[in-house]
């Protein structure tokens, strides 16, 4: 599970309320929202039941919102999480992050680098890094990355142009970091289990929660088969 802690002289460290054993147990139902999937729904009440049924973390990802949106949907779902004990980042948006009081970012490759969103954010924030090779994840932990992305694992409509990753390589990039790594891309219900084995964190999902009519449903479901896969890593 994200390597032996210490193996290489690093130890992740402690961001604000959260430990590092924290982040790691937070990214089991990794949920990154997509207003696109809710028809007439508001992302709000989709969030509140994804957490009631299992979803560990929330990342706020909208690209195609306003600036203003953003901050209003950051604002609602920061207190949301803030309320049921667990991590919400915003995707890329640094200074959202910083004005709406989420406890941090996820970036990637191409986006800010991870240590200028360090600097802007400061050392209680969680930093969350996209990798694709065992290289780049090695370069977002020694830039202070509190957990990876990694993928996208099976092709997905979400990120049509993202760099597939083996599981060979999923599971090379969880040997050789000592932070959490969550697997993202195409996973759902009927696909998490290719993740067993690699030694991933937990999985990263959109539409599996977010196109679905009953979120809570949706993330008690993923909760309950990714649990196994995750303790069979530590074993």
């Amino acid at each position: 599970m994200g390597g032996v802690i210490g193996s290489s002289g690093f130890r992740p460290a402690k961001r604000g309320p959260w430990s590092p054993e924290d982040v790691r147990a937070s990214m089991l139902v990794y949920a990154v929202t997509d207003r696109a999937w809710l028809g007439e729904r508001s992302l709000a009440d989709c969030v509140g039941q994804a957490i009631a049924g299992g979803a560990t973390f929330v990342q706020l990802r909208e690209k195609d919102a306003s600036r203003d949106e953003i901050v209003e949907l950051g604002k609602e779902l920061a207190a949301i999480c803030r309320a049921a004990g667990i991590p919400f980042v915003i995707d890329d948006e640094v200074e959202i992050a910083l004005e709406v009081g989420a406890d941090g970012v996820h970036v990637g490759q191409e986006d800010m680098a991870c240590e200028k969103a360090r600097a802007m954010l400061g050392p209680d924030a969680l930093v969350g890094v996209s990798a694709q090779t065992v290289e780049q994840a090695l370069a977002a932990q020694a830039a202070g990355a509190d957990y990876l992305g990694v993928g996208a694992l099976i092709p997905t409509p979400t990120k049509p142009d993202a760099v597939d990753v083996t599981f060979d390589e999923l599971r090379a990039i969880c040997e050789a970091v000592a932070i959490p790594v969550v697997g993202i891309g195409g996973l759902n219900k009927d696909t998490v289990s290719r993740l067993a084995g690699s030694g991933v964190d937990g999985a990263a999902v959109v539409s599996a929660i977010f196109a679905s009519d009953d979120c809570e449903a949706a993330a008690r479901e993923l909760h309950d088969l990714m649990q196994p896969i995750v303790a069979s890593a530590g074993v």
